[in-house]
């Protein structure tokens, strides 16, 4: 398990090269050319942290605990800044403990997210991982209106060796979930993961299709720990943020999944969706392979980004 989650971390920080290029070399070449910490000095960092994706509420809370840091510690350097400002980053995206519950518990989890963001597949890597490590998964293919995503999730389905419950395409996906629990209760499955549409361009049927569908495991399955997941395309940049933050009017967000974090500048958004937010980014994908996505640490995270090596 250490190997592996040595060889994700070398993952993560081969993923993130183009969001490092983007950051970590701009902020360098600040702490290199500044020879005094002065305004200018903090409008350069701020302005690679913008352009970075980090975001401007995110950016502007950052720079400003860095500038209290400075001036509490007297520092005069600004090559002494870039680990305050690691260590700041780091603390901005702290949330306490981002608990996995429903991995220890029956658990009906509902994953959410437009057209093209990687949802269908985390959720058969999902299912993969989950059976991986013992439990009884079963999938509920709730997203009816996509042409094709009922067989792409059943391919993932028959992949990670797990059971799904489908109906016909173009069927009210709050039926299927109905099925799905009735399925999910008469097997004993651990886990039941619904793979759920998210329409933006018509937010208000998204709305109550996501509240029809909640009201039905709540009806159904009262003792059922829920989670609702929205899986968002990290080369999306601040339009991930704003997605987010729609989702958030029409379910209970409990978690957010970052995809395709490999081939983007934009990484930073992951800092800026859990420091704006408050929802905790709970897995980030980074490739196609079944255990290229993995859950997120904050920690792990800021030091790939920045490349610092782990003891």
């Amino acid at each position: 398990m250490e190997e592996q989650k040595k060889g994700f971390f070398g993952r993560l920080v081969e993923g993130l090269t183009k969001t490092r290029n983007n950051i970590v070399s701009g902020i360098d070449s600040i702490f290199s050319g500044f020879s005094a910490i002065d305004d200018d000095f903090y409008d350069e960092i701020e302005e690679t942290l913008i352009m970075g994706d980090l975001g401007i509420q995110t950016t502007t809370s950052i720079i400003e605990n860095l500038r209290q840091t400075v001036k509490e510690q007297h520092i005069k350097e600004p090559a002494e800044c870039k680990q305050i400002l690691i260590d700041t980053i780091k603390k901005q995206m702290d949330l306490g403990e981002n608990a996995y519950e429903f991995e220890n518990r029956k658990s009906v989890v509902l994953v959410i997210g437009v057209n093209g963001v990687g949802k269908t597949t985390s959720v058969g890597k999902l299912a993969g991982q989950l059976k991986d490590s013992g439990r009884k998964v079963l999938l509920g293919a709730a997203d009816t209106f996509r042409a094709g995503a009922i067989e792409q999730l059943t391919e993932w389905a028959n992949r990670a060796g797990v059971d799904i419950i489908a109906q016909q395409e173009g069927s009210d996906p709050a039926a299927v979930v109905y099925d799905a629990v009735s399925a999910a209760k008469s097997r004993n499955a651990d886990v039941l993961i619904c793979d759920t549409a998210g329409r933006l361009h018509n937010k208000k049927n998204l709305m109550e299709e996501l509240k029809k569908i909640n009201r039905i495991i709540d009806k159904e399955y009262p003792e059922v720990y829920s989670a609702n997941l929205v899986v968002r395309d990290g080369t999306t940049g601040q339009n991930a943020l704003a997605q987010a933050r729609q989702f958030m009017e029409a379910a209970d967000v409990t978690g957010i999944i970052l995809t395709k974090l490999d081939g983007t500048a934009k990484g930073g958004i992951a800092v800026a969706i859990q420091s704006e937010l408050g929802i905790p980014v709970k897995y980030i994908g980074i490739g196609e392979k079944i255990d290229d996505l993995q859950k997120f640490n904050a920690e792990e995270f800021v030091n790939a980004l920045f490349d610092v090596k782990q003891a």
